[in-house]
């Protein structure tokens, strides 16, 4: 299934809102069953434990939708995450990192399948170090 540039700006958009309201089901619910997520090439993941993982290490997270990019086969999502890494064995620094999520949609209208991608080596730094962007 293929979404035009509002189609895929409104479920963006929703995708953002169920980060920001701290929803791991709300995020899965933009999945069909048994989607996927593979971050940075790594092995797929379901999409809700992805997502209660992130919350539980940045429970201040708040996620940006900064683009939405149709193309003929997938969607790009790009996005810019912060958060204060405080969650278990957490850091207690701040991080900021932008990345994008390629989508690709099921015939249902829901991601079968994303490919997350993000600078791990900024954002390995930043958990050590802290960001140096203010807020």
């Amino acid at each position: 299934m293929s979404l035009d540039q509002a189609q895929a700006r409104d479920f963006a958009r929703s995708y953002t809102e169920a980060w920001c309201n701290h929803d791991p089901a709300g995020v899965a619910e933009h999945y069909a069953p048994g989607g996927t997520i593979a971050i940075n090439r790594g092995t797929p993941m379901e999409i809700t434990e992805v997502a209660r993982s992130f919350m539980n290490n940045f429970p201040d997270i708040e996620l940006f939708m900064d683009d939405v990019v149709v193309k003929d086969d997938a969607i790009e999502f790009h996005w810019t995450f912060v958060g204060t890494n405080t969650g278990p064995g957490g850091t207690g620094k701040r991080v900021r990192i932008s990345g994008f999520e390629e989508w690709t949609f099921g015939d249902d209208g829901l991601v079968a399948e994303a490919l997350g991608h993000f600078d791990q080596a900024e954002y390995d730094r930043q958990l050590e170090h802290g960001t140096t962007e203010s807020e």
